[in-house]
C-alpha cells in the first residue's frame, strides 16, 4: 500500500491545491518499508491528484481541501484524511495504528480577500 502525505518541513501540509512536495510510504504489512519525499513542481490541484494517481498512491493525509479537490480525490479512488494537523510521519504512524485523528468533514474555501490573507472554513486552517 501507498500512503501520501502533503508535506512541508516535516509537517502535514495545511492546503492541499498548493502543495509542493508529497512524502510518500510505501507499507507492507502495517509498516513502513520506505518513505520518499517528492517535489511537485507547485501544480494545481488537478495536476496533483494525476500525480498521486501515477504515484499508485492509495491513501492521502492532508490538511485543508477544497471540495472541488476533495471530489476529484475521491473519484479518482485514493481514500482521504482531511483535516490532519501535526508531524507527517507521526500522522502516517498514527493511521496504521489505528488512531489518526482528522476531520471528514473538513474544508478549505480558498480565495482572495481584500487584505490578502486567507482563511479557511475549518478551526484547522490551511495556509
Amino acid at each position: 500500500m501507498k500512503i501520501a502525505a502533503t508535506y512541508e518541513q516535516g509537517m502535514v501540509g495545511q492546503h492541499f491545491g498548493r502543495t509542493e512536495e508529497f512524502k510518500v510510504y510505501d507499507v507492507e504489512d502495517g509498516e513502513v518499508t520506505e518513505s520518499v519525499i517528492i517535489k511537485t513542481n507547485g501544480v494545481g490541484h488537478r495536476d496533483l491528484i494525476e500525480f498521486l494517481s501515477a504515484a499508485k498512491v492509495e491513501k492521502l493525509i492532508c490538511g485543508g481541501i477544497g471540495m472541488g479537490a476533495r471530489m476529484a480525490v475521491e473519484n479518482s479512488g485514493i481514500e482521504l484524511f482531511p483535516g490532519v494537523t501535526g508531524n507527517a510521519d507521526d500522522a502516517v504512524k498514527d493511521y496504521l495504528d489505528g488512531k489518526l485523528v482528522y476531520d471528514p468533514e473538513s474544508e478549505c474555501h480558498h480565495h482572495d480577500h481584500e487584505d490578502g490573507q486567507h482563511r479557511c472554513g475549518n478551526e484547522h486552517g490551511c495556509h
